[in-house]
C-alpha cells in the first residue's frame, strides 16, 4: 500500500474507528486508542492491501479491551455465584486456558467466530483467506480444542 493511499484510507476510517472504541472507552481514551491503531497502521503500511477497514476495527476492539483490562482493580471483588453456576465458570475457564495452548491463527479464528461472533466470510477477508479453507482451519482448531480440553479431564 502506498503512503497516499494508507492517507486517504485513514480520512475515510477516523470517524468509524473512533465511534467504535467510544463503545467501549471513554472520549479521551478513544482518542489515544484511535491514534495508537492507526501508528501501528502506519508501522505495517509497506505489507497493508486494501481495504485496511476489517483489521482496524479488531485492532480497535482489542486495544480498547486491552485498557478496560488494565482499569481492573487490583483486588478483585467477590464472586457470588450459583451452586448450578459452579460447574459452567470452570468448564469455561478451561476451555479458555485450552485456546490460549492453540497457534496464534487457530485462536485468533477461534476468537473471531465464536467470541466476537464476526461472519465467516468477514474473517476471511480478514486473514486473507478463501472462506472454504477458513471453515476447514476452524474445524481443525475446534478438534484440537475438542481433543486437548478431553486429555486435561482424564
Amino acid at each position: 500500500m502506498t503512503h497516499e493511499e494508507f492517507k486517504e484510507e485513514v480520512r475515510q476510517l477516523r470517524a468509524k474507528l473512533l465511534h467504535t472504541a467510544r463503545r467501549y472507552v471513554d472520549e479521551d481514551d478513544a482518542e489515544d486508542v484511535v491514534q495508537d491503531v492507526l501508528l501501528r497502521l502506519w508501522q505495517m503500511v509497506d505489507e497493508l492491501r486494501l481495504p485496511i477497514e476489517g483489521l482496524a476495527m479488531v485492532l480497535t476492539r482489542n486495544r480498547c479491551i486491552d485498557k478496560m483490562r488494565r482499569r481492573r482493580p487490583l483486588t478483585e471483588p467477590p464472586v457470588l455465584v450459583d451452586e448450578g453456576d459452579d460447574g459452567d465458570d470452570e468448564r469455561i475457564e478451561r476451555m479458555m486456558s485450552v485456546i490460549d495452548t492453540l497457534p496464534g491463527l487457530q485462536q485468533t479464528i477461534l476468537r473471531l467466530r465464536h467470541i466476537d461472533g464476526m461472519e465467516m466470510k468477514d474473517i476471511a477477508e480478514l486473514i486473507g483467506s478463501s472462506e472454504v479453507a477458513l471453515r476447514k482451519a476452524l474445524s481443525r482448531a475446534r478438534q484440537a480444542v475438542r481433543m486437548k480440553y478431553l486429555e486435561r479431564n482424564e
